[in-house]
Formats: structure tokens, sequence, C-alpha cells
């Protein structure tokens, strides 16, 4: 979980707890309670970065709002950094079914 932060339209700072749901290098999915508008930059820290990037898409699912984020251009996200604890490595998850 990851507390997030942006500004609405008004420029007013607004923030909520996410759901990391996915990361890679361009990017990252976020679920939340309630909308967060497109084209906003969005923020969140973790203890060896800091992540920012901005809404490309915000849609209702049964569970709540999922939200893509797109890394801004200076930003690339590394494992090395930051790893959430529930990642799923696909390439850890083929090396083990082929032993």
């Amino acid at each position: 979980m990851v507390e997030v932060r942006w500004k609405d339209r008004a420029g007013n700072g607004q923030r909520t707890t996410a759901i990391l749901e996915d990361i890679c290098a361009s990017g990252a999915c976020l679920q939340v309670e309630e909308p967060i508008p497109l084209g906003v930059e969005i923020r969140w820290d973790q203890p060896k970065q800091v992540f920012q990037g901005y809404v490309r898409y915000c849609v209702y699912r049964e569970i709540g709002y999922f939200v893509g984020v797109e890394f801004d251009a200076s930003f690339k996200w590394s494992k090395k950094a930051f790893k959430p604890q529930h990642l799923l490595d696909l390439q850890t998850l083929v090396a083990r079914s082929e032993k």
C-alpha cells in the first residue's frame, strides 16, 4: 500500500491510500476507492525512491478504481531501488517451473 498525492483542477492538494497492483519501468497501476482525474501529476514516496507520473486511465472495476500511471520521462523504476513484497517475477516463476 502506498499513499499517493496529487493536485486537483483547482490546485488543491489531494491524497489517498492506494494498492500498488503492478509496476514496470514505464509506469504503474494503482487501485483506489475514488477516481483520480486523467492527466494530473501524481506521486508517492518509498524509502529509496520517489515515484512521479501522470494519470493515463482511471476505470472502475467491481472492487474499485484502477489508475494507470505513466512515469515522467526522467524517471525509471528499478527493482534495486524498490521491489514490492508482492511483486510477481515471471522470469523466476518460469525458471522454477522448468526444474
